[in-house]
């Protein structure tokens, strides 16, 4: 399980573990939290007050201080876990739904043609029409795209990077996708 680390400010941070998320609170850097509670600590005993310390960790933790980066500066990493997620595990090409074992990272313009290995020049394919497409654009191979490509937004980055996420993290990064999001879809 993870705890969304926020700044103070609310933007995306990152996903933290649980023992990092308690680090935050006993340093008391934990500015406000929101969510459920999702596990309780129980620490040593006080010697003068007898009183055992207890930290209780929410699912979504905003952090003291003003990040370092900008994070709308940060580019979404390209992994083929997060663009299967991206177009759920659909076939830019027929159209199907597969299993992640089934498809691949299809370059839309091909590397052999100089095409970029970005989020902008890549759909999720199955083996089938990605060894059909070959190393031709769609136009060249007739195999016109069902749907475009995109660069996922810092909140749909963080959906995409964790797939065990919270009932209560996922409303709070869906509040803040574009609304053009496919993951709203």
């Amino acid at each position: 399980m993870k705890v969304l680390k926020l700044s103070a400010q609310g933007l995306p941070q990152s996903w933290i573990s649980l023992e990092q998320a308690v680090i935050h609170y006993a340093a008391d850097e934990v500015r406000w939290e929101s969510g459920g509670e999702v596990a309780v600590f129980h620490g040593g005993t006080n010697a003068i007050t007898g009183q055992q310390s207890i930290i209780t960790v929410n699912s979504i933790i905003g952090t003291k201080g003003v990040p370092n980066i900008n994070p709308f500066d940060l580019k979404s990493g390209l992994t083929n876990d997060k663009l299967f997620s991206r177009d759920r595990n659909v076939c830019a090409y027929c159209g199907d739904h597969f299993h992640e074992s089934e498809l691949t990272r299809e370059h839309i313009r091909p590397i052999g043609q100089r095409g970029p290995n970005t989020w902008m020049n890549v759909v999720t394919a199955c083996k089938s029409c990605n060894h059909r497409k070959g190393n031709r654009t769609p136009e060249q191979a007739r195999m016109p795209l069902l749907y475009a490509p995109y660069e996922p937004s810092l909140w749909e980055d963080f959906i995409l990077r964790n797939r065990r996420i919270l009932a209560d993290q996922m409303e709070f990064l869906m509040a803040h996708v574009p609304k053009s999001s496919r993951l709203l879809a």
